[in-house]
């Protein structure tokens, strides 16, 4: 199948496909003219990738995965140890999100929001008031 193809059966843009090509994610046979030539098992491997980067893996995460899930003597354990390391990454930046929320709730509580000048947003974001 061609590229226009493989990217409506698997979600990806045309363009995203090309870039899993050009970085070694995928190996597209190729037809006797010389155009890219998608197969069933090629659209189900950018189905694998798209569902990993959409829960957060680095694309090198991905190769890595992908390394394993083509390995049938692969230990599961190996995939799980990825997949905690994604976790616990996921779970700072959680926390670091929440920090940022509660120190940017701080600063909209505390500004008057009137047509006064003085502005403890503005405050906070130059350093001028302890935004906690």
């Amino acid at each position: 199948m061609n590229i226009g193809d493989a990217s409506e059966r698997s979600g990806l843009p045309a363009k995203t496909i090309r870039y899993y090509e050009d970085i070694g994610l995928l190996k597209p046979g190729r037809s006797g003219n010389g155009y890219r030539d998608y197969s069933t098992a090629d659209v189900h491997r950018l189905k694998f990738l798209q569902r990993s980067r959409s829960l957060g893996f680095s694309v090198e995460e991905c190769r890595q995965l992908l390394s394993l899930y083509g390995d049938s003597h692969r230990e599961s354990a190996d995939v799980k140890a990825i997949a905690e390391v994604k976790l616990v990454e996921i779970d700072r930046k959680i926390a670091e999100l929440v920090g940022l929320r509660e120190t940017l709730k701080h600063l909209v509580d505390h500004c008057h929001g009137d047509e006064r000048p003085e502005c403890p947003i503005l405050d906070g974001l130059s350093g001028e008031e302890d935004p906690n």
